[in-house]
């Protein structure tokens, strides 16, 4: 996989929520903090999102809003309206909404949902990003998030058709993916993204070494062979990769190795002796020690414990 693909696919957990919902005004919904990275999409209308400790954001026709941090936020018809309620959290994907009023133009209507992740083994990509992601709609801009969009909203608004199943839960992974590449793709041109991790997808030489330590974990990788790779001497890459990523590269590439191997602990039953040399350790004592140390129990404990 990609890096992105990777990350996602590693924090991710069970399936992701969403519901087609309707406001009128005056409404002002509560979203307490969640473990949950949260979305909101504006199919039609306009609202106001509010977060906790930032000033308020107007959203119109188009605009989506990502919290990847779950945090506490509400939604309004306008910053001065009073919470009315809470929301509580979503369950499954629901189609239409009971709260469509009947007789009155809705305000807003929104597709809203959330990814359920598992924090303690976020990779520090996802650190990396804001509280609030907003990407407001604007003509030719982010066209892939943008068919997404309308491919969900048309799908929700609908009853339930042949293949919904597996049809809604592959355009919520992709809202998810086009929202990171579209935010990603802005921030490279910022003056405050020459570090992290966006300048690292953008960078030509320390993105091709992330792609092949991502596309092969297991291979037994040497500074020099991810310099070759990079088409950087040695120390050039070792300087650059670090200072980018915020790791050197052998580090980063033990501990995904270990998340990888996390990740195959809970996700298959191949013995524990498999999983070691599919990440790289030849030695199943040395892949042991090296777990531990990451994440603090042996590798059966672990797969027992998660699995």
């Amino acid at each position: 996989m990609d890096v992105l693909s990777d990350v996602v696919s590693t924090a991710r957990t069970g399936r992701p929520h969403a519901a087609l919902v309707a406001r009128v005004a005056p409404f002002c919904r509560w979203f307490p903090a969640s473990q949950a990275a949260g979305f909101h999409v504006v199919l039609q209308g306009t609202c106001w999102l509010l977060p906790l400790e930032a000033e308020p954001i107007a959203l119109g026709p188009g605009d989506v809003a990502f919290l990847p941090r779950g945090s506490a936020h509400g939604l309004a018809d306008a910053p001065s309206t009073p919470v009315s309620d809470s929301s509580a959290p979503l369950t499954g994907v629901r189609h239409g909404d009971e709260e469509l009023p009947a007789d009155r133009q809705p305000t807003a209507v929104m597709l809203c949902g959330a990814y359920l992740l598992d924090r303690s083994r976020s990779h520090p990509l996802l650190s990396d990003l804001p509280e609030v992601i907003h990407l407001p709609a604007r003509v030719g801009r982010h066209p892939e998030l943008r068919a997404a969009v309308d491919l969900l909203g048309t799908e929700l608004r609908r009853p339930p058709r042949p293949g919904a199943d597996a049809v809604l839960p592959t355009l919520l992974d992709l809202l998810l993916l086009y929202v990171l590449r579209s935010w990603f793709g802005e921030r490279r041109s910022c003056d405050d993204s020459r570090t992290g991790w966006v300048a690292a997808l953008h960078d030509p030489s320390v993105a091709a070494a992330l792609r092949a330590i991502h596309a092969d974990p297991g291979r037994q990788w040497t500074v020099e062979e991810l310099g070759r790779q990079a088409r950087l001497s040695r120390a050039a890459f070792a300087r650059r990769f670090t200072q980018l990523v915020g790791r050197p590269p052998l580090t980063y590439l033990t501990w995904w190795r270990l998340t990888t191997a996390a990740r195959l602990l809970r996700t298959c039953d191949a013995p524990v002796s498999t999983i070691a040399q599919q990440v790289g350790y030849t030695s199943p004592y040395a892949f042991t020690h090296a777990f531990r140390r990451q994440y603090g129990t042996p590798p059966g404990a672990y797969r027992s414990h998660t699995g």
